[in-house]
C-alpha cells in the first residue's frame, strides 16, 4: 500500500481525499471500516463489516486466548484485508483492546496476525480506547454547555470518560465487560430459571463494587450518558421494537433508566432462547446482553444520570478521524498548530487569557535568565510556556481545586503540535502551579521517570513566581531581572506603578524555587520610566 504522505498533494488538492481503513479486534467481534476522507477532516463510509469472533471468551477466565476465536479472528482479518485492498486503501491500521491487551499469549497472537495476515496490531490502552469512543462522539453530538458521561462497553472492559463540553476531565477503564461478565457468573447457555437469577444478582453486585473500586462520581451533574458499543444499539433496537416505533433512527436514540431497568428485568426472564427471538436482537449478542444492560444499569446509577443517549459509532470512527487529522496535519510539534491551539483550549475554559499570556512571558524571561547558570534544557522554555498559558483552564470545572483539573483537562485535550510526552510534562508543569509542592508518591508524578520529575519540580518553581507577579491580574509588571549573587536569586521587577501586590503575590510563591534551586530569593521593584514597559 503507498504511504499516505505520498498522496499528501493529491489529497490537499482534490474533492475526495485518499482511502482509509481501520480494524479494531475487539473482545466480541472484529469490526472493518472503510472510509473516503473529504475535504475539511469528514469522511463517508464505503463500507463496513463485523465477525463475531468472541475472542474473550476464555481469556478473561483462563488468561489465555483460545484456538478456535483465534482461527476465526484470523480469517475474518484475511477477509478484511482483502476487502481493504479492493477499495484500494491508502492507509490501513489495526488495533486490539481489551482481550489482546490482557492475555499472555496476546503478543503472540499479535506476531501470529504479522506473519500470517500481514497486518501489523498496535494493541491499545484502555485510555488510549476512551480518548477514540470520545473523538467520535465530539463529531456526532453537540457538547457544548453540557456535561456528559461517555461509556464504551466493550466485550472485555468498560471505558468511562467525564467531559465538560469538548473536554475531557476524567477518563477510567474498568475490567466490566459483557464477554467477561457472561464468562464469569456463568449466564450464557444453559442458565435459566433460578440459576439466571442469582447470577445476575451476583454480577451486579459485582459491577457495583467495581466501579465504585475504579471510578470517582463526577464533580459536575451530567447531562445525559453517551454509550457507544453494540450493548447501547441492541438496547435501542430492542426499545424501538417494543414501543413498535418505525422509521425512527438508533444514533441520538434516548432511553431513560426506568426504561432500561424495565427491559432488562424482562430480559431476565427469558430464556436465551427466546431471547434470541426477540425483535430487534442481534442473535449472536442475546447471551451477553443481560451483562450489558447490567453495566449500563451500574453506570447510571453511579454517575447518577436518567438518561443514556445511543452513540452508533466510537472506536473505528474515532481512529479513522485520528488518520485523516495525522494526514493532514503539520509536524508533530508544529508551533503554529501548537499556538492556536492551546489559545483555543485556554479561551474556552479560563476567561484568563491576558493572565496566562503575562505569566508565560514572565516566566520564559525567567527561565532564559537561569538557564545556563542553571544548566536548564533550552527545550523545556516551551513546556514552561504552555503551562502558564494553560495554568487556570481547570476554572471550567470550578475554582475549587482547579489545579488539579487544569492537569487532567491538559492531559486529556487534543492539542495539535505539541508531542504526546511533552503534553504530560505541560500538565504536571501547570498542576502545581499552586497548591501542594511536587511528591514523587503523586499519581501523576509517579508515572513519571525521575529526570522529568526533576524538569517538573523545576519548571514549577518558576511558574509559581512568574503567575505571583500577576497577582494583581493587571498585566503592569513589564519584565523581570534575575541576579544571581552569593548563592541567592534577586528578582527586580520592571513597572512603572508600584508592583505591591505583585510582589507580595510572588513572594508567597516563592519557597519551592529556594527549595529546589536551593537559594533564598529576594524580590524588589525597579522602577520603569512610563513608555520603557514592553507590554
Amino acid at each position: 500500500m503507498a504511504d499516505v504522505a505520498e498522496d499528501k498533494q493529491i489529497w490537499l488538492s482534490a474533492d475526495l481525499a485518499c482511502r482509509l481503513a481501520a480494524i479494531d479486534i475487539g473482545s466480541n467481534s472484529v469490526r472493518l471500516l472503510v472510509a473516503e476522507a473529504l475535504r475539511g477532516g469528514a469522511y463517508r463510509i464505503l463500507d463496513e463489516e463485523r465477525e463475531p469472533t468472541r475472542l474473550g471468551r476464555s481469556a478473561s477466565t483462563g488468561g489465555k486466548l483460545d484456538d478456535e476465536s483465534m482461527e476465526r479472528t484470523l480469517a475474518a482479518l484475511r477477509n478484511f484485508k482483502r476487502i481493504a485492498a479492493g477499495f484500494q486503501v491508502t492507509s490501513l491500521r489495526t488495533i486490539a483492546t481489551c482481550a489482546v491487551r490482557e492475555a499472555r499469549n496476546g503478543p503472540d497472537f499479535c506476531r501470529r496476525i504479522r506473519e500470517d495476515v500481514g497486518l501489523e496490531v498496535e494493541v491499545i490502552s484502555g485510555e488510549r480506547e476512551a480518548r477514540l469512543a470520545f473523538a467520535s462522539v465530539q463529531h456526532a453530538f453537540d457538547l457544548a454547555g453540557k456535561n456528559v458521561v461517555v461509556a464504551d462497553i466493550g466485550g472485555g472492559s468498560t471505558e468511562v470518560v467525564f467531559a465538560t463540553g469538548n473536554l475531557i476531565e476524567s477518563i477510567f477503564s474498568t475490567p466490566l465487560g459483557a464477554v467477561r461478565l457472561t464468562e464469569q457468573f456463568g449466564l450464557g447457555e444453559g442458565c435459566e430459571g433460578p440459576d439466571l437469577d442469582r447470577g445476575l444478582q451476583r454480577l451486579e453486585a459485582e459491577v457495583a463494587a467495581g466501579l465504585k473500586k475504579r471510578t470517582t462520581r463526577p464533580l459536575f451533574a451530567a447531562h445525559f450518558l453517551v454509550g457507544c458499543g453494540g450493548t447501547f444499539t441492541t438496547l435501542a433496537e430492542l426499545m424501538m421494537a417494543s414501543k413498535r416505533e418505525v422509521d425512527v433512527p438508533v444514533a441520538g436514540y434516548r432511553v431513560s433508566q426506568a426504561e432500561l431497568r424495565h427491559l432488562l428485568d424482562r430480559l431476565a426472564k427469558l430464556p436465551l432462547r427466546a431471547r434470541r427471538n426477540l425483535p430487534g436482537m442481534t442473535p449472536d449478542r442475546a447471551d451477553i446482553i443481560l451483562a450489558g444492560l447490567a453495566i449500563v444499569d451500574a453506570l447510571m446509577k453511579r454517575f447518577r444520570v436518567n438518561t443514556v443517549v445511543v452513540h452508533t459509532r466510537g472506536v473505528r470512527d474515532g481512529l479513522v478521524r485520528e488518520m485523516i487529522d495525522e494526514a493532514i496535519g503539520g509536524p508533530a510539534d508544529d508551533p503554529a498548530q501548537r499556538d492556536v491551539a492551546i489559545e483555543r483550549l485556554a479561551a474556552a475554559c479560563s476567561g484568563e487569557v491576558e493572565h496566562g499570556r503575562r505569566v508565560a512571558a514572565l516566566a520564559g524571561r525567567i527561565f532564559e535568565q537561569l538557564a545556563e547558570p542553571c544548566d536548564l534544557a533550552a527545550a523545556d522554555r516551551a513546556i514552561l510556556e504552555c503551562a502558564a498559558r494553560l495554568q487556570d483552564v481547570g476554572y471550567v470545572i470550578n475554582y475549587d481545586q482547579h489545579h488539579k483539573h487544569s492537569y487532567h483537562l491538559i492531559r486529556n485535550a487534543r492539542l495539535p503540535g505539541i508531542r504526546a510526552h511533552d503534553q504530560e510534562l505541560v500538565a504536571n508543569v501547570a498542576r502545581y502551579h499552586r497548591g501542594a509542592h511536587p511528591k514523587r508518591k503523586h499519581e501523576n508524578m509517579a508515572r513519571l521517570s525521575a529526570e522529568d520529575q526533576s524538569r517538573v519540580r523545576r519548571l514549577a518553581a518558576i511558574l509559581r513566581l512568574a503567575g505571583g507577579l500577576d497577582r494583581s491580574r493587571t498585566q503592569q509588571v513589564s519584565d523581570v531581572i534575575v541576579k544571581l549573587d552569593d548563592g541567592a536569586a534577586v528578582f527586580d521587577v520592571v513597572s512603572v506603578d508600584d508592583p505591591e501586590v505583585d510582589i507580595w503575590g510572588a513572594e508567597r510563591r516563592s519557597d519551592l524555587f529556594e527549595k529546589v534551586f536551593g537559594m533564598p530569593v529576594t524580590i524588589r521593584w525597579a522602577e520603569a520610566e512610563a513608555g520603557q514597559a514592553t507590554g
